[in-house]
């Protein structure tokens, strides 16, 4: 049976007087229900330099988790997650167009991941981040939707140089500003022991990788881990709004798939 331990934190940091991050969750109140539907957790950063970031962002939030909650069972993650992200987005730019936001701009970026069985399918738009720790150490899952890293990919600035651009954080991927978003989606398979963090550019540009696994391999609650995780960033910058989720892997239950639909394994 898979079973999970997961904590989160947020800070406004010392510069905002607002938080325009947002995070959200769905936690199966039974064993059917965590079999027919998972868990999702999703956290989104409304983009700075809008209207409206803090509501892109809780919209976002909102809209994902509540559509999981609803989705029939037995869907299968990898094909619901981007059809929720999408449906997301739509919500976000259909707020544009109520009376009270109307002539506003807003945008935010989204990372989610859903959990059913020994399976992680994590989907994102923008520079929110999913790292995995295993076993003592971090691999960044998500690639950012950012100017910066496809001139990386293309060779134009390297990795080392990319904390000192001006453009760093300037977005080629968000929810919001177009009625149609592609967000890259990732199928990963837990082990137990795996610990997965969710968090927003406030954390992930304030440390590496490294520290990252140093903090959530500690053996503490992940409401403990979590709150560290953003102290940690806040006390080294704090110029930006700040969130993690930090999911640890209990247990997992191992299955097969034929014509879509699970199957228990020999143990």
């Amino acid at each position: 049976m898979l079973d999970v331990q997961f904590g989160q934190a947020s800070d406004f940091g010392k510069v905002r007087t607002n938080n325009e991050d947002a995070m959200a969750s769905f936690i199966p109140a039974s064993r059917q229900q965590a079999r027919s539907h998972g868990y999702l957790f999703a956290v989104a950063d409304g983009v700075g330099g809008m209207d409206l970031g803090e509501v892109a962002s809780s919209t976002a939030v909102a809209v994902l988790t509540d559509e999981f909650a609803k989705a029939q069972a037995g869907t299968m993650l990898i094909s619901l997650l981007p059809r929720l992200i999408q449906h997301a987005n739509a919500a976000v730019h259909d707020c544009t167009l109520d009376s009270e936001y109307r002539g506003k701009s807003m945008a935010t970026t989204l990372v989610a991941c859903a959990l059913r069985y020994d399976q992680a399918i994590v989907s994102h738009v923008g520079d929110s981040r999913c790292y995995m720790v295993r076993n003592g150490k971090a691999r960044q899952i998500t690639q950012d939707h950012t100017l910066v890293n496809e001139q990386r990919k293309m060779g134009l600035i390297s990795t080392e140089d990319i904390p000192n651009s001006d453009a760093r954080h300037v977005l080629i991927r968000s929810l919001g500003p177009e009625m149609f978003v592609s967000p890259d989606t990732t199928a990963l398979t837990l082990q137990a022991g795996d610990v997965l963090v969710l968090c927003t550019d406030g954390l992930h540009d304030e440390m590496h990788g490294e520290t990252i696994a140093e903090i959530v391999s500690q053996k503490k609650t992940m409401d403990e881990v979590a709150r560290e995780l953003v102290a940690k960033a806040v006390e080294i910058d704090g110029g930006d709004n700040t969130t993690a989720q930090v999911i640890r892997i209990r247990s997992v239950e191992q299955v097969g798939m034929y014509r879509g639909r699970p199957y228990r394994l020999p143990s």
